[in-house]
């Protein structure tokens, strides 16, 4: 594979600013029988970045960032062990303040979040959520058909507000209860996003660095989103 024909695919898939599933899978396919030659891949990694640097600006920055982190990932060396972040940390309600935490997640992440949770229905995260939308986060939700009918919740704002949500179109439920921060931090348990998650309920999340972990969850999220978009 030459320099320039891995340049001429990379500008493809930066066409859209995005790298879809099956761009993913495709340059896995071409990449694998690659493995392992660092400086091969040390080269096609600068050609990303390159590619990077001739089209972020002000409007697509995040976008652009978000494209340049999964190529990345796909360009590491497969025998490299990953490195584990110091992030480990485990919250249970009520005795937690759980809301808080969320909230500190929300509002540090840099320039993306991924929510995939049952219900939300506390104006305090939602509100949040709202704020990092309208400072130029890229936040897409997905959620549960049923619960978004409930009493008090929040879908209708989110929507509103111009935030990308999709729900289930099932019998059965959406029931996760997961986000992904800036695709470095996984936040996964049995909490809902609720007042009575926070208040009354013996719930639970955990938060972790792990890329594994980190991966698996977001191979999930871009499936169900591609899913749910089919049935739209």
């Amino acid at each position: 594979m030459k320099p320039q024909q891995v340049r001429e695919m990379l500008e493809q898939t930066l066409a859209d600013r995005t790298l879809s599933r099956g761009e993913k899978t495709q340059l896995t396919d071409i990449f694998e029988p690659l493995h392992p030659d660092p400086q091969l891949f040390a080269n096609f990694r600068s050609i990303a970045f390159e590619l990077a640097r001739q089209t972020i600006d002000a409007v697509n920055g995040a976008l652009v960032i978000q494209w340049l982190e999964d190529v990345n990932r796909l360009l590491q060396p497969r025998d490299a062990k990953p490195m584990i972040s110091t992030i480990s940390q485990a919250f249970f309600s009520p005795k937690d303040d759980c809301p808080r935490e969320i909230r500190s997640q929300i509002a540090e992440a840099k320039r993306s979040i991924d929510i995939c949770v049952f219900t939300i229905t506390d104006d305090r995260l939602t509100s949040s959520i709202i704020d990092a939308h309208r400072r130029g986060i890229k936040i897409r939700i997905i959620s549960d058909d049923e619960k978004s009918e409930d009493l008090g919740s929040d879908t209708d704002r989110f929507l509103e507000a111009g935030i990308p949500l999709r729900l289930d179109r099932s019998r059965f439920h959406m029931h996760h209860k997961f986000a992904i921060f800036d695709s470095s931090i996984l936040l996964n348990g049995s909490y809902n996003w609720t007042r009575g998650a926070a208040e009354n309920n013996e719930e639970n999340f955990v938060l972790s660095g792990d890329p594994r972990l980190i991966n698996a969850f977001m191979d999930t999220f871009e499936s169900l989103w591609e899913q749910l978009g089919r049935n739209d």
